[in-house]
C-alpha cells in the first residue's frame, strides 16, 4: 500500500468515526453518567472489537458469515438481546433512584465488566462486521503478496483512531458532568436516556 492511500484511508476512518451514531451516542450517555474513565474503558472494549470483526474479514470467516442469512439471523438476535439486556439494567438503576457521584466507579472488576460491555455490544452487531467486510477491502490489493496482513493493519489503525476519538468525546461528557452533578434527579435522568439508547439501538440492530 502507498503512502496516499493510506492517508484516504485515514481520513475516511477519521470521518466515518465523527459521525453521529450509536457508539458515539452510548459513550456520551455513559460517560454523563459514570465520568470520562468508564467511557473511555467502554470505548477500549469497543475497539477491540474492531480488531476482532478485522480479523474475521482477514481470514474470510466475515464473507462466511454473510453467506449465511441463518447465522445473521442469530448474531442480530443475540446483539439486540445482550441490548435489551443492558437497557434493563440501566432502567433498574433508574427507578433504584441512582446518583451520580463526585467519584467515577471503576474498580477492577466493574472496569473489567464495561471493557466486556464494548467488546461484546461490537461482536454482536453483524453491521459492524458487514461494515468492515464492505470497507476494508476498498483499500487494499487483493491479488497482491501480503493483502491479509494490509487488512490486518488497516483494521488495527481504524481501531486506534477510534479509540483516540472515543476517548476525546469520552473526556469532553466528563466534563460536562462535572458541571450538572448538583442538578436534582439527573442520576436517574441519565440511566433512563442510558436505557432508552441502548433500546433504540436493539431496535435498528433487528430492523435493519
Amino acid at each position: 500500500m502507498d503512502g496516499s492511500t493510506f492517508v484516504y484511508f485515514l481520513t475516511a476512518s477519521i470521518l466515518l468515526t465523527l459521525a453521529p451514531g450509536p457508539d458515539i451516542l452510548y459513550l456520551l450517555t455513559k460517560s454523563l453518567s459514570d465520568g470520562a474513565r468508564s467511557g473511555i474503558i467502554l470505548a477500549s472494549g469497543l475497539a477491540s472489537g474492531i480488531i476482532f470483526h478485522t480479523t474475521l474479514v482477514m481470514i474470510g470467516v466475515a464473507a462466511l458469515l454473510k453467506s449465511s442469512a441463518t447465522a445473521m439471523l442469530l448474531l442480530k438476535i443475540f446483539g439486540a438481546a445482550y441490548l435489551v439486556y443492558l437497557a434493563f439494567g440501566a432502567f433498574k438503576s433508574a427507578r433504584a433512584g441512582k446518583k451520580l457521584s463526585l467519584v467515577s466507579s471503576t474498580a477492577k472488576g466493574s472496569s473489567l465488566a464495561l471493557y466486556k460491555r464494548g467488546l461484546l455490544m461490537n461482536i454482536l452487531n453483524p453491521k459492524v462486521l458487514l461494515f468492515f467486510l464492505a470497507f476494508l477491502p476498498q483499500f487494499v490489493d487483493l491479488s497482491a503478496d501480503g493483502s491479509s496482513l494490509t487488512i490486518l493493519l488497516l483494521g488495527i489503525t481504524f481501531a486506534v483512531q477510534a479509540f483516540v476519538i472515543f476517548s476525546g468525546v469520552s473526556i469532553f461528557a466528563g466534563r460536562v458532568r462535572n458541571l450538572i452533578l448538583g442538578k436534582k434527579n439527573i442520576g436517574q435522568i441519565l440511566n433512563y436516556v442510558e436505557a432508552a439508547v441502548l433500546t433504540l439501538i436493539a431496535v435498528g440492530l433487528i430492523v435493519a
